[in-house]
């Protein structure tokens, strides 16, 4: 399942390359966040398919490039703000014996773990369709391939920077 990081890099620049010549990006009426959308919608493509169709957020990526990828999320993080404020407010209001304690521990734990799932699930492709396992698993995978992506993008702007230096 998985390709070493120097294939995948290949993989992924070649067929970066190959949906960045298909979009034309040669129509001058294009706006900033058209082109922007337009790139990262060929590097999300193209990063999906280095991977085959092998995993299954490629293949939620390719059946459906127009997906928006979110990048983070604000109701995410109020979200987990609003659990803790919870389980402080549960913890302070709970006199009662230790057994009591462990069981409201235990609920607020399945609580959260339930929480960030439903979160971690809606930012991987095809996520929402995942047992927790899988999850993790085509996480991870995800996570690698995203780093591919910033490698490839943070090469080719530093050579385009240096490109762009005056001479001496």
């Amino acid at each position: 399942m998985h390709l070493p990081h120097s294939t995948l890099k290949q993989e992924f620049v070649k067929k970066w390359i190959m949906g960045l010549q298909r979009c034309k990006f040669s129509n001058k009426n294009m706006s900033i966040f058209e082109r922007k959308k337009a790139i990262k919608l060929s590097a999300d493509t193209a990063m999906a398919s280095a991977r085959k169709g092998l995993t299954c957020w490629s293949r939620a990526l390719i059946s459906n490039p127009d997906r928006p990828v979110p990048t983070t999320t604000r109701r995410a993080s109020s979200a987990c703000k609003k659990i803790v404020k919870r389980s402080r407010r549960i913890r302070r209001t709970a006199k009662c014996g230790a057994a009591r304690k462990g069981q409201i521990t235990r609920s607020i734990a399945q609580c959260l773990v339930r929480k960030r799932t439903q979160i971690l699930k809606s930012l991987i492709p095809g996520g929402e369709f995942m047992n927790e396992v899988c999850l993790i698993e085509e996480t991870l995978d995800y996570i690698t391939s995203l780093r591919v992506q910033v490698d490839v993008m943070r090469s080719l702007a530093s050579a385009s920077a240096r490109a762009s230096e005056p001479h001496n």
